[in-house]
């Protein structure tokens, strides 16, 4: 099994030249390979355009003129096709693509004996859904049978379980293979391929250059997720949740993986069914987890063990998976990640040391949202000793939380009209001002707002949300959401390792990326 999957940028460009300078921008930020997307060209000349883009290659070429067919540009003969991949096989591109409908055909085409510098990469397209395990490895036989030196299958990920099969496939194939998942629920696929053995992962030399759904970038591949380290033993951990696109966790736990230069890597989990994940992926492969909206309550049923911090909150944000048993413990990071950022906020603006008590004793803690971030305040806020009050968008979710904590339910209009009081404290758990919605905030009345000491975001995405502004205006000292997933994130770090977080590390990344 491949322990270096090749990098391959694909080229979509219309014209020749733009391409040969694309080449070579891929070559200068560390490509292995290009793809040429012959389709893509507006106006093709074969002997003309050929000649020039693979003598001078500065790069090793892979030459694909994809039909319509195939989720392709071309819409011509297939003869005229068969013509210009032979001649790029003549020319001595490295590679060349052809589909496997006719594949046959084109070898019947090639005159003689098949260039020998040449390797042919079979290919088949799915662009409705991942078949079966069977199916795949059937596919494989048939692709391989018909006298491919490589296979390629690339499937469509209707659920991120799809790909479990895939990779399945990939490390049992006995020939180099690409096996790839497309879609954005797809993309560990294209992330983990080195693990599994794929012979090629694509990645883009930016967003809008990509030729199938679902390609990440080179920048990602090569500087985030350090794709050219990972190999069989790579332990993986990563993000669950839906959406995901906003999350900077796998830049800040892939960073510390590197300066730490552990065998690991952090990958994004965009995930539907969060039981059918967990049991999916279940080899000690996949060793523990972040888990984010809107899993955070459901992870209580799917864990074997809960924490007893978490079991009280009844919201889980990391699972660890035990090496011994492969049982899923269920952790709560939220918590002690908000309370301690808003108790330092609260010492920042006092001066105060608080050492036998909370510097929340006695406040009034006011807590919008009643998912699992705004469990983990309320109950962490209750446990310190402020009086809670909840207020969320479902009055019903509002009082059952305030219930729990034994506080205070209010409706959202109601918010808009409540006056806390000196010293008090807000605390925003909904993705209410996240980004790209930066301009909605969860609390509009100033008059409310400025009855607030403190205010505290779980938003990191911006930094200083809508909220935090108007707050900021009104005189509140503000706590930023970047402290929680900072200090979230060391919390799973440790978790995740069994060793100490190393917290300026982790510190002067976070603020970089957030």
């Amino acid at each position: 099994m491949a322990t270096a999957s090749l990098l391959c940028v694909p080229l979509v460009a219309k014209s020749v030249e733009e391409m040969k300078a694309d080449m070579s921008a891929a070559r200068s930020q560390g490509a292995d390979l290009v793809e040429i997307r012959i389709d893509h060209l507006a106006a093709f000349d074969p002997r003309r355009d050929l000649v020039s883009l693979i003598r001078d290659r500065p790069i090793p070429v892979l030459i694909t003129y994809r039909p319509k067919w195939e989720g392709g540009q071309y819409e011509g003969d297939d003869r005229k096709r068969f013509e210009a991949l032979h001649l790029a096989m003549e020319l001595g591109a490295e590679y060349v693509d052809i589909e496997l409908k006719v594949a046959q055909e084109f070898l019947d085409f090639i005159p003689g004996k098949r260039p020998e510098n040449t390797m042919l990469i079979v290919s088949s397209h799915n662009y409705q859904f991942t078949p079966s395990t069977e199916e795949l490895g059937s596919l494989v036989a048939r692709i391989q049978a018909v006298g491919a030196d490589i296979v390629k299958i690339a499937t469509t990920a209707v659920d991120i379980c799809d790909v479990a099969r895939m990779f399945q496939v990939l490390v049992h194939c006995q020939v180099p293979m690409i096996g790839l998942v497309m879609g954005e629920r797809g993309v560990i696929s294209r992330l983990l391929c080195p693990k599994f053995g794929g012979y090629l992962t694509f990645g883009t030399l930016g967003a809008g250059k990509e030729s199938a759904p679902g390609q990440p970038t080179m920048t990602e591949l090569l500087d985030v997720y350090r794709i050219k380290h990972i190999g069989p033993d790579t332990k993986v951990f990563g993000l669950i949740g839906k959406p995901l696109r906003q999350s900077k966790s796998p830049i800040l736990h892939n960073a510390v993986f590197k300066a730490l230069g552990l065998d690991a890597v952090y990958v994004p989990f965009l995930t539907d069914d969060l039981d059918k994940f967990l049991n999916t992926y279940s080899s000690p492969d996949f060793s523990g987890f972040s888990n984010t909206m809107p899993h955070k309550e459901t992870a209580i049923t799917c864990c074997h063990e809960v924490d007893p911090i978490a079991k009280s909150i009844r919201a889980v944000n990391t699972i660890i998976k035990k090496p011994a048993d492969g049982k899923l413990v269920g952790y709560n990071t939220d918590y002690t990640g908000a309370i301690s950022a808003i108790e330092d906020g609260i010492r920042g603006l006092e001066g105060k040391k608080y050492e036998t008590v909370s510097p929340l004793d006695g406040r009034v803690f006011v807590v919008i949202g009643a998912g699992g971030a705004g469990k983990a305040l309320a109950v962490g806020a209750k446990y310190k000793g402020a009086k809670v009050i909840v207020a969320n968008r479902t009055y019903e979710r509002a009082k059952e939380l305030a219930e729990l904590v034994g506080g205070q339910a209010l409706t959202l209009a109601e918010l808009e009209n409540f006056q806390a009081g000196e010293g008090s404290v807000l605390a925003n758990a909904t993705p209410v001002g996240m980004y790209p919605n930066i301009h909605d905030t969860p609390l509009h009345s100033k008059k409310a707002l400025s009855s607030y000491s403190v205010v505290f975001d779980a938003i990191y995405n911006p930094k200083v949300t809508k909220l935090m502004h108007e707050a900021g205006e009104c005189g509140a000292t503000l706590v930023s959401g970047v402290e929680m997933f900072l200090r979230q994130a060391m919390g799973q770090f440790e978790l995740f390792t069994g060793s100490p977080a190393p917290a300026d590390l982790m510190r002067e990344i976070a603020m970089k990326i957030t």
